[in-house]
């Protein structure tokens, strides 16, 4: 199995908004994890992510017991420099092996892992999943743009939103999971 790391993303907006002024920009690296099994909507967050003005390392995670796996730090994903915690989760919720819910589930229940940020970004518009998400803690619920620029105006939003406007928890010690 490879290193689902895609790719350490440094928007060109960003380049150039540093070497302009860089009194205004946040220059810290976020870790966001995409947890969804079709490759095309991967490389399409990927892409709109590019365009964000921040530094972004970026994991690609094919479904929820995978999702897990990076979280507990088990097999591949043991190792705390190269599976660093998360400022933000994109979860779908239609997957193989263990699907969105299922996964949301058990990070929220978990005291560790429930401060994260999981935001539920689907296909789905079925009022029970929106509502399924919502109890178990989802923090927000996306239906998948149709357009690309759409896509890259909600990441744009995400992204503006966690990690410029809201104060997110402490980093937690991820090892006693």
């Amino acid at each position: 199995m490879t290193n689902p790391l895609i790719t350490s993303v440094i928007s060109p907006y960003l380049k150039t908004a540093v070497s302009n002024d860089k009194s205004y920009i946040n220059t810290k690296t976020f870790t966001i994890l995409i947890a969804d099994d079709d490759e095309n909507a991967c490389y399409l967050m990927s892409e709109a992510l590019a365009e964000v003005p921040l530094a972004i390392n970026l994991y690609v995670l094919q479904d929820g017991s995978e999702l897990l796996d990076y979280l507990y730090r088990r097999g591949q994903y043991s190792d705390p420099t190269s599976s660093p915690r998360p400022n933000l989760i994109l979860l779908d919720l239609n997957m193989p092996c263990l699907n969105g819910k299922e996964a949301l589930a058990q990070i929220k229940s978990n005291s560790n892992l429930k401060h994260i940020p999981i935001v539920v970004i689907t296909t789905s518009k079925r009022e029970e999943d929106i509502l399924d998400c919502y109890k178990l803690g989802a923090n927000s619920f996306i239906v998948k743009p149709l357009t690309f620029k759409e896509l890259v105006n909600v990441m744009k939003a995400l992204c503006h939103y966690w990690f410029e406007i809201v104060t997110p928890p402490p980093h937690t010690d991820l090892s006693s999971v």
